[in-house]
């Protein structure tokens, strides 16, 4: 896979001048991709600036490592979830200038069909991103029960009709194991109707997405170790691409820049915090007409940034 079509870094511009404080630093790119952002980076540091870069898909890695080849040593390539960039950044002996996530699923996963992340093809159903993982999409839509798969749904794809594709699934596979794509979107298409279905069939598969790969839960994890292990006014930037995700970075950043906590009675004084970063973002960063013209990945894109106090 050439490195060109995994995809355009998104917010390219924003996201450096969020991140980078001084050239000879440490940087980490937690969700490493095809390495365009990485890429970028580098290209603004100095010759003593240094990238760890992490990425629990083989493919990604590999793709990036042939993209960031000529930085030679000052780049530390590691197969890693994103919520252990902690420990990866202390086992190196470092402490972070910046880190950078960019969340989600990229157009080379959801166009790769060995990984069965799109319901736009029919391709066997997988969704991991690690696929050291045991847990996969079969095993979601063929093991779950009704009640679990319905949360799933209604927690991660905000689908209000939750209830009655769980229960298609549940029909459907007692005749027949659901392998594939292809079948999972039809059960969602019998289910549900034909109106409005793409953005139902998108819904869908992100749950069981994110229930596959426990996206939001790592990146809590994440949030809190990046914070851990920034140096005092390094930066932590975070895109992010639907509202599950940007809801946690922007209430993780809140409280970890709140200066005071309301006290529960009006007579009785708030309490004086000590916070840990300091906004950079009151309000998300969004691409301009240009940017989603060229690349439509950027649409639904949000920047947040915080400093390190």
């Amino acid at each position: 896979m050439e490195p060109s079509s995994y995809h355009t870094p998104v917010l390219l511009s924003e996201v450096l001048a969020s991140l980078i404080t001084t050239a000879d630093g440490v940087y980490v790119d937690g969700t490493l991709g095809g390495g365009g952002h990485a890429e970028a980076i580098l290209s603004r540091l100095s010759p003593r600036g240094r990238l760890i870069g992490l990425d629990v898909d083989e493919d990604a890695l590999r793709t990036a490592g042939a993209r960031l080849a000529p930085s030679g040593n000052r780049v530390l390539l590691v197969r890693s979830n994103f919520r252990e960039l902690g420990a990866v950044v202390r086992a190196n002996g470092e402490a972070a200038d910046g880190i950078l996530l960019d969340l989600g699923v990229s157009s080379f996963q959801l166009d790769a069909p060995e990984k069965g992340f799109s319901f736009r093809a029919d391709e066997r159903l997988d969704m991991r991103m690690d696929r050291r993982s045991a847990t996969d999409a079969r095993s979601v839509v063929n093991g779950y029960p009704e009640d679990r798969l319905a949360d799933i749904l209604h927690r991660y794809g905000e689908e209000r009709r939750a209830g009655a594709i769980g229960r298609a699934i549940v029909r459907e596979r007692q005749h027949l194991p659901i392998e594939r794509t292809g079948q999972l979107a039809a059960i969602v298409e019998r289910a549900v109707g034909g109106a409005f279905l793409t953005k139902t069939l998108a819904r869908v598969f992100q749950a069981v997405r994110i229930e596959v790969n426990n996206e939001l839960e790592c990146l809590r994890e994440a949030i809190e170790e990046g914070m851990n292990v920034l140096r005092p006014g390094g930066r932590f930037v975070i895109l992010s691409y639907h509202s599950l995700e940007d809801r946690i970075v922007k209430e993780q950043f809140r409280e970890a820049s709140a200066t005071v906590r309301r006290s529960a009675h009006q007579l009785l004084p708030d309490i004086p915090l000590h916070p840990r970063i300091r906004l950079l973002t009151r309000k998300p960063v969004v691409a301009g007409e240009r940017e989603t013209g060229m690349n439509p990945r950027a649409r639904s894109a949000k920047l947040r940034a915080a400093e390190r106090l």
